[in-house]
């Protein structure tokens, strides 16, 4: 039985060491990115979102150390890319008892939240309810925790959800593991979804008809991509991020150069966006 309280992806983190050029380089891509955020202070952190219909990206990086961002300081010291992914959850607080009847070690839930400026030139804030499954339980090298949004009409912002590229949702994140099945198998457990082989690797349902997670090894990843594209991808963990797009011209025109058109998708070289494939499919 599926968890009660978790609903699916929610958003994929891109943790980079200069936010700022990150940013700039992610609108170079073609798409809209928020205006600059900070989060409470016990996290250290800020970002920028990338909004579609449901899901998201978000682009984080360190404002000042704290306890809480040691893992994300420690990530960095290797590289950049998707150190963790977020899933929604409807009720942190019953999403955190939900796990510990299960034997899950959970911690929070925390409540935080961050200025955002609002396109009428006012200032709102965005606030959260967020819980993390324990530190160790990192498959395929990918953190998990959950968010509950309570302001959404701050978070979910008309303006920002347009795109020159066309994307519109998450479809995949790819996970590069040596034990693909095993991975996928941990995640499966953790959020209590059932691993299905798929092609390459292992797939994993997050929930509804938000985005799944793939588990594949290196020969899978060589299969898929071209060495063009895989230039700058790590040797583990998240190496690749598969959106829909409901305008492939428009978004081969915003990539420029950097777009490669291989086996009916258009991707971005991970060197080219803090460490992650970005490939775009046809909605």
């Amino acid at each position: 039985m599926s968890l009660k309280h978790i609903l699916g992806l929610d958003h994929v983190m891109v943790t980079v060491r200069d936010l700022d050029a990150a940013a700039a380089g992610w609108k170079r891509l073609g798409f809209t990115v928020s205006p600059r955020g900070t989060h409470s202070p016990h996290l250290g952190s800020g970002n920028y979102t990338i909004m579609f219909g449901e899901d998201y990206l978000e682009l984080l990086g360190i404002i000042t150390e704290t306890e809480h961002n040691q893992p994300m300081r420690d990530f960095l010291k290797t590289r950049e890319g998707v150190e963790r992914v977020a899933f929604t959850t409807s009720d942190a607080a019953a999403g955190v008892l939900e796990l510990q009847e299960r034997g899950i070690d959970a911690d929070g839930p925390v409540h935080f939240g961050r200025p955002v400026e609002l396109p009428d030139g006012g200032v709102g804030e965005a606030k959260f309810n967020v819980f993390r499954w324990p530190l160790s339980e990192d498959p395929g090298g990918i953190r998990i925790f959950a968010c509950q949004h309570l302001t959404r009409d701050t978070v979910w912002i008309p303006a920002l959800q347009s795109h020159a590229n066309g994307a519109r949702r998450i479809i995949r994140l790819e996970v590069l593991s040596a034990d693909p099945k095993a991975a996928a198998a941990h995640l499966g457990r953790l959020i209590d979804e059932t691993a299905q082989s798929d092609g390459d690797g292992w797939s994993v349902p997050t929930g509804g008809n938000r985005a799944d997670i793939l588990f594949y090894d290196a020969a899978g990843f060589a299969r898929r991509y071209p060495d063009t594209v895989r230039k700058g991808a790590a040797s583990g963990g998240a190496v690749a991020l598969i959106l829909a797009s409901d305008d492939l011209e428009g978004a081969k025109a915003a990539l420029g150069p950097l777009a490669e058109a291989h086996d009916g998708a258009l991707s971005v070289p991970a060197q080219a966006a803090n460490g992650i494939i970005v490939s775009f499919l046809p909605l």
